[in-house]
C-alpha cells in the first residue's frame, strides 16, 4: 500500500516534519497536525473535509487532547484505521491504557526511524488483510471479512484490529502451541521488534473482552516458556 493515506498527530514540529518528509520518501501520501482537535474534525468530518486515512500516527502527548482519548474517540465513531501511537512512557499500565483504547500498536520515543517505517508497513499488511474465513467457538461467531465478532445473542464485540487478528490466529491453529515470536510476526510482522510481553496483554484483553470465565467452553492455556495454546471443546469454520 504505497499510496496509502497516512495521518501525523504530532505537536514536535521538527519531528512531525521528519516523519511527514521520510514517509512520503517511502511512497506514502501524508497529512499532518500538531492538534488532537484537529486531528478529530478532518478524520470524523463529513463530506469533501473528511480525510479517509488508511494509517494514523498518535502522540499521546498533545497539547489540547491527550491520545488515549482521541483514540477511544476514533474507536468510538467505528473509525478501523490502524493507530501507531508514540509515547515517552514505557510503563506496561500505559501500554495496557493504549490498548484497551484502541491502539494496534505502540512506539516509544526516542524511536529508530527504520523501526517506525517498518511498524507501519506491517499495520499496513495487516490492514489488507488475509482471505475470508469465519470460526465459530463458545457461542462467538467471528468474520474476517467483515473485521467483526458477535456473542450467541448478536450482540457486537468491541476488539482492536490487532486483537482480532490474534484471535483469528488463534482459531486457525486451535489446539497447537504457538511461541511469542511466532504470535509477535504473524500478527505484528516480523521486521516490528515488540517485547514479547505484549502478547501477554493482548491475550489477557481477549479473555476480557470475550467475558472468559472457568466455565467458559475455550481456554487460553498459558504454555510457560512457549507461548499459548487455544482449546475449544467444539469448533466449525
Amino acid at each position: 500500500m504505497k499510496d496509502a493515506e497516512i495521518l501525523v498527530v504530532e505537536d514536535d514540529a521538527s519531528l512531525r516534519l521528519v516523519l511527514a518528509d521520510n514517509l512520503e520518501e517511502e511512497g506514502y501520501r501524508v497529512s499532518s497536525t500538531a492538534s488532537g482537535v484537529e486531528a478529530r474534525a478532518r478524520l470524523l468530518g463529513e463530506g469533501a473535509e473528511r480525510l479517509a486515512a488508511d494509517l494514523i500516527i498518535l502522540d499521546i502527548m498533545l497539547p489540547d487532547v491527550d491520545g488515549y482519548s482521541l483514540c477511544r474517540e476514533l474507536r468510538d465513531r467505528r473509525l478501523e484505521a490502524p493507530i501507531l501511537m508514540l509515547t515517552a512512557r514505557t510503563l506496561e499500565d500505559d501500554l495496557v491504557r493504549g490498548f484497551d483504547a484502541g491502539a494496534d500498536d505502540f512506539l516509544t520515543k526516542p524511536y529508530r526511524l527504520r523501526e517506525l517505517l517498518a511498524r507501519v508497513r506491517a499495520l499496513l499488511r495487516r490492514r489488507a488483510g488475509p482471505p475470508a474465513e469465519t470460526f465459530r467457538f463458545g457461542g462467538f461467531h467471528l468474520d474476517t471479512r467483515a473485521r467483526s465478532v458477535h456473542d450467541s445473542a448478536g450482540a457486537p464485540v468491541d476488539l482492536t484490529r490487532t486483537e482480532l487478528d490474534l484471535l483469528a490466529l488463534f482459531l486457525r491453529h486451535e489446539g497447537e502451541a504457538l511461541t511469542r515470536d511466532r504470535i509477535l510476526d504473524e500478527v505484528w510482522g516480523p521486521s516490528v521488534v515488540i517485547d514479547a510481553r505484549t502478547v501477554d496483554n493482548f491475550v489477557s484483553s481477549l479473555k476480557k473482552k470475550l467475558a472468559w470465565s472457568p466455565a467458559s467452553n475455550f481456554q487460553f492455556r498459558t504454555l510457560r516458556g512457549v507461548g499459548y495454546r487455544l482449546e475449544v471443546e467444539a469448533i466449525r469454520k
